[in-house]
């Protein structure tokens, strides 16, 4: 029996060491990717058989508790009663798949049905009683314990896409775009929007400002939703499609790090 607790009492000591020094020490080759939006950020795509075991070993999310896990649908937690697919397993994938030598954290922040104006500091949401940026801010601050922050994804725009909110909607994100970067102490961290799906025409309003993104704030790009459709509701992505979406998210993220690179040689 003295053996049996001196076993448990020195893996409890190694198991409070390895997190101590993740916690004080983040490890390179742990690569991290903020998730933020609304709705198709968080995913709302039936989860299929077809996509349903979607994983990678060395993908992991950031739960609601802080902790890390083998990323798997849904990803997000904002609503869980309609919590579906989203783009970001598949982008967490694609982005393993590049460089075999690091493992993926994705830290998802999404919630949905929030305009742009709720992604600022102190701003509110009444509807899920949350405070989107500042919550998270402290998420992305704990996930830093363990990684380094390598890029954002961005999905938002459809509660902006009347004609009347989208006005201004490029320098809310330019805004947004200057805080994320602060907050990682990165001022050229890459950053990807997601166009709006275009089965749905009030959504040109916003993506008609995307296009200029990538022209107007430097280590930016641009996602396209070409050809992706909707659930049957004309708001979401169905899971296929924002599996696809999140591809294109990767291949774009790929794209501005290569950028990033260059302009540190």
């Amino acid at each position: 029996m003295k053996h049996k607790y001196f076993l448990i009492l020195i893996v409890s000591i190694l198991s409070f060491t390895s997190a101590g020094k993740a916690q004080t020490k983040p490890d390179p080759s742990f690569q991290l990717y903020i998730l933020i939006g609304q709705s198709n950020m968080a995913g709302r795509g039936p989860i299929t058989d077809d996509i349903k075991n979607e994983g990678n070993d060395r993908v992991f999310m950031f739960t609601r508790d802080s902790q890390w896990v083998k990323a798997r649908h849904p990803v997000h937690f904002d609503k869980p009663k309609v919590a579906g697919a989203g783009p970001g397993l598949a982008f967490g994938i694609k982005m393993a798949e590049a460089d075999p030598n690091v493992k993926i954290g994705l830290i998802p922040c999404a919630v949905g049905g929030t305009p742009i104006e709720h992604w600022v500091p102190g701003a509110y949401d009444e509807a899920t009683k949350t405070h989107p940026y500042d919550d998270a801010v402290k998420r992305i601050k704990a996930a830093m314990k363990y990684g380094v922050v390598k890029g954002v994804i961005w999905h938002q725009g459809e509660s902006n896409s009347s004609p009347e909110r989208a006005v201004g909607y490029l320098d809310k994100l330019t805004a947004l775009i200057n805080r994320m970067r602060e907050v990682v102490d990165n001022k050229q961290l890459p950053f990807i929007a997601g166009e709006l799906g275009r089965y749905r025409p009030g959504y040109s309003n916003i993506n008609q400002q995307l296009a200029l993104l990538p022209q107007k704030v430097p280590f930016t790009g641009l996602a396209t939703s070409e050809g992706l459709t909707d659930k049957g509701d004309t708001t979401h992505f169905n899971g296929k499609s924002a599996d696809e979406l999140g591809k294109r998210f990767a291949v774009q993220m790929l794209k501005v790090q290569k950028q990033f690179s260059k302009s540190h040689q």
